[in-house]
Parts: C-alpha cells; sequence; structure tokens
C-alpha cells in the first residue's frame, strides 16, 4: 500500500471517528451538544496539525540544532521519513566531504601545477606545486586576478589569444614551465603547469656530453687517419719518419682508450643497477701504492710526501683508489716543476679527511664551481699537454656520491690548491 493512501485513509478513519462521536452525542444529550462535541473535535484536529506544522517549521529553520520532533497521527510517518532522509544527507555528505579531502590530498600531491579559476580569471584555487611554480599563495591571492600574480608577457599573450589548444613553454621565476589552460564546466578554466626545468638542463647536458666526447675523439682519429693516409701514400718512408708516425699514432690512441674508458666508468658509476659494494679497505696499503704511482708519474720533477694517520674505512676499494689517485695526479700535472705536493689522510670530528696539497698554478674563483662538470677546463690547451681527458673530477664526484662523502676545493692561482675530501664517520670500519 502507497504511503498516500496510508495518508489518506488515516486522515478519513480520524475524521469518522469525530463525526460518530458528535452523532453520539447527539443521540444521547441532543443535537447541540453533539454539534458543540463535533466541533471541537474538529477543531482539536486541526490545532494539532497546525502544533506539529510550527514543529516542523522550527526544525526546518535550524536542522542541525533542533532535535527531530516526534509526530502523532500522520504525522509519525512524515517525521520519520524526513528523519531517514535527514540520515541519508549526512552519510553523503561525509562521503563527499571524505572525496573532496582526497581529492585535495591527490592535487597537492601532485608534481604539476593545478590552478582553478572562474570565468574572469580570479584565482579560486591552487595547490603546492603551483604556488611553487608561479609564486601564488592560496591563503593570500584566492579571489585576485591570475594575470595580475603572474607577470609575464608570454603568459598575457596566451590568456589574450586564447588558443588554449596548444600549450605555452614560460620561462618564469628561474624555471622552465609548459602551461596549459583547459576550460570547463561554467565557464571556469583549469591552468596545469609542468616544470621542464631538470629534464632540460639533463638534455643539454647530454648534449654537450655528446659534442664534448665527439670533439675529444676527433682530434686523435685525424691524427691516426692522418698518418695512415700518409703512410699508404708514401711507400718509400724513412724508419726515422716512420717510427716517429707510430709513436704519436700510439700516443694518440692510448689518449681514445683513456677517454673511452673514463667515459665507461662514469656511466657504471651513475647506474642504479651498479651499487657499490663495501669492502673494509686498509688506508695506509692503499695510499702507499698511490704514492708509488705518484713518485712514477712524476719522475723526480716533485717532492711528494704522506702522512698518514687515519682509521681504515668501508666502501669499494677500486673506486675509492681511482678517485684519490685522480687527485694526486691533477696535483702533480698542474704543479710545476720542483713544486711540493703533500698527500695526507687524517681523522677529524666530523670524520676521516683525505687531502692533496700543491704549490701549483692555482685556480680563479669562477672555475672553482665548474671544476666536475664533463669535459670543462680551466686551461685547454694545457690539460691537452698533461694528456688529461677532462673527466677525471667528474668521476671522483660520482664516486664521492655514492660513498656520501663530499669534495671541497680551496685554490689561489699562483699560489696551489687544496682538494679535501671529507667522509662521514659511518664510513670508519670498526
Amino acid at each position: 500500500m502507497s504511503p498516500r493512501l496510508i495518508f489518506w485513509i488515516s486522515a478519513f478513519v480520524r475524521i469518522v471517528l469525530v463525526l460518530m462521536g458528535a452523532a453520539s452525542a447527539m443521540y444521547i444529550w441532543g443535537p447541540v451538544t453533539g454539534l458543540v462535541l463535533g466541533l471541537i473535535g474538529m477543531v482539536t484536529l486541526f490545532c494539532v496539525q497546525l502544533f506539529y506544522l510550527q514543529r516542523l517549521a522550527d526544525w526546518l529553520d535550524n536542522p542541525n540544532s533542533s532535535r527531530l520532533p516526534d509526530g502523532w497521527g500522520a504525522w509519525t510517518d512524515i517525521f520519520s521519513r524526513l528523519y531517514k532522509l535527514r540520515r541519508d544527507d549526512e552519510k553523503n555528505q561525509a562521503e563527499l566531504a571524505e572525496w573532496l579531502a582526497r581529492f585535495r590530498q591527490a592535487m597537492t600531491l601532485l608534481p604539476d601545477g593545478v590552478v582553478i579559476m572562474d570565468d574572469v580569471l580570479f584565482l579560486e584555487w591552487c595547490n603546492p606545486a603551483a604556488e611553487s611554480h608561479l609564486g601564488l599563495s592560496h591563503a593570500q591571492d584566492k579571489g585576485m586576478r591570475v594575470t595580475n600574480l603572474v607577470r609575464s608577457p608570454e603568459f598575457m599573450d596566451y590568456i589574450i589569444l586564447g588558443r588554449y589548444e596548444t600549450p605555452l613553454t614560460l620561462s618564469f621565476r628561474d624555471r622552465k614551465l609548459i602551461a596549459h589552460i583547459i576550460p570547463f564546466e561554467n565557464r571556469r578554466q583549469i591552468l596545469v603547469t609542468h616544470d621542464v626545468t631538470e629534464s632540460e638542463r639533463i638534455d643539454m647536458m647530454r648534449r654537450d656530453f655528446i659534442a664534448n666526447a665527439s670533439h675529444e675523439l676527433r682530434t686523435p682519429l685525424t691524427v691516426i687517419n692522418g698518418f695512415l693516409e700518409i703512410a699508404s701514400m708514401q711507400d718509400d718512408l724513412d724508419n726515422h719518419t716512420r717510427n716517429m708516425h707510430l709513436k704519436l699514432m700510439t700516443e694518440q690512441g692510448e689518449r681514445m682508450q683513456r677517454l673511452v674508458e673514463d667515459m665507461l666508468t662514469l656511466t657504471r658509476l651513475e647506474s642504479v643497477d651498479y651499487p657499490p659494494r663495501p669492502e673494509r679497505i686498509s688506508m695506509l696499503g692503499l695510499l702507499e701504492q698511490i704514492l708509488q704511482e705518484a713518485h712514477a708519474l712524476s719522475a723526480g720533477k716533485h717532492k711528494i710526501t704522506l702522512e698518514c694517520t687515519g682509521p681504515d674505512i668501508r666502501g669499494s676499494n677500486d673506486e675509492i683508489r681511482s678517485a684519490l689517485t685522480n687527485l694526486v695526479t691533477n696535483a702533480i700535472r698542474y704543479t710545476p716543476e720542483n713544486g711540493n705536493i703533500k698527500i695526507s689522510w687524517i681523522d677529524t670530528a666530523n670524520g676521516p679527511k683525505f687531502a692533496v696539497l700543491d704549490d701549483g698554478i692555482g685556480i680563479s674563483a669562477e672555475h672553482i664551481s665548474r671544476l666536475t662538470e664533463r669535459f670543462y677546463r680551466v686551461d685547454k690547451s694545457r690539460s691537452r699537454e698533461t694528456q688529461g681527458t677532462g673527466l677525471g673530477l667528474a668521476i671522483v664526484k660520482h664516486v664521492l656520491l655514492r660513498h656520501k662523502a663530499n669534495l671541497l676545493i680551496e685554490s689561489t692561482p699562483d699560489v696551489g690548491s687544496k682538494f679535501c675530501v671529507q667522509f662521514p664517520c659511518s664510513a670508519v670500519s670498526v
């Protein structure tokens, strides 16, 4: 049976009962008494309806702070249905608030910036990534026009032209951003920003690396091919000239081999599939080997001393040896004849420290921050004379990163340089 039919049956039954009571009174006490009692009954029914209407109106004025009243008759079913609707509404609101909180959390964690604007480009909401990309503040800038907050002629032209189907490449706040505006319901718009600064930097580094590697390989290949061409065209070369050419080709071939080996070493060090394998490193034995190699490279042209009072450490022996050897080799290459080079390994409060101190040609301050870049050279002509590949300090940097150590450089032109490697206390082998 439908609720509407139940309502009318219940109302009809109450009216019939009042009429039957009035008829009974007319039969017992006369028509006047019956009519009066019938009128009183109808007025009572009417007042009851007004009373519950008033209670319903009071509850509707403040449903959250007022308790839903109990009913009588048909009002019982009405209040019961209102209670069910209210309970379902509260449940829906709770679910909506939960989904909204999840949505905002997801938007907050997005690496891309998201800005919601109304039809006249006033800021309604933005996530932390957008605040970082565009310098916005949701708390302070809400309700302000986005074009007044993002001061960029490129962005203004993009807004004015309205060609949103093509993303905008925007340079803003020392970042390179890809901005895209997406119109959606009620003429609102979403501004999405994607930071490509790091990927652009990596792409530039990759292009520079390929260009520099190609340039470094081209010179020895040109020399070798030139000598081979001479040898193939001139069969009557004397032994002295032929031997000289063979010597130069051998030197250039060794240079290419060193360059390729250094590039392979860098690739291996950067690979996440090649984690370091810690082992106990006897630093006294390692530094004595490095000292012997340094004397052989110097050929008696420098005074090289060693101080070793520091502890043994844990790490990759081959990688640590490669890094420290690079630092010592550089000191020998860039220190004039009769110069002094001091190698030290000591323990400090911050952990073991390796240092190479020389009184060589030194390095200007503007070059120090770029020394660990691949193929970066302060003096290219001198680097070729010393047979450097330009990758030594880049290898040092990556080795130290893998061992959580830091490279510190101090240098003064025509005075000398000091290269220090600070290992953490956790590197000490116990």
